[in-house]
């Protein structure tokens, strides 16, 4: 039975949907905006969000865990922690917005745009 399941599995196995969702977040976090469909931004957002409630102590060891997190991407994690990070110093989460932007062309699945707020 499936009660109490609630994160989406997008199709995928659990470490394929883990390599997803690393992807999203570093291009997430390189690029601060991306384009990507409904379901799979909604399930970005907690995974960036506990990543950036994360950055903020600016530790050694939340460094090591964001890099971690994030397949050990250092781009990524300076980028988090030298510019992003620091922006939301005094916000108590709540750092992305999700914008749903209409159907793909090729086969209208549901769109949208998840970005950084300022």
């Amino acid at each position: 039975m499936k009660h109490h399941k609630g994160k989406r599995t997008l199709g995928r196995e659990t470490a394929q949907r883990t390599a997803l969702l690393r992807s999203l977040a570093q291009a997430l976090v390189v690029r601060g905006r991306i384009t990507t469909t409904v379901a799979r931004a909604k399930e970005l957002r907690p995974f960036i969000e506990r990543i950036v409630t994360r950055a903020r102590t600016g530790t050694v060891a939340a460094r090591r865990d964001v890099t971690a997190r994030l397949g050990g991407d250092v781009r990524s994690t300076t980028k988090l922690f030298k510019t992003i990070a620091p922006r939301y110093g005094e916000r108590a989460g709540g750092y992305t917005r999700v914008i749903k932007a209409g159907p793909r062309k090729g086969d209208a699945s549901p769109m949208a745009i998840i970005e950084f707020v300022e």
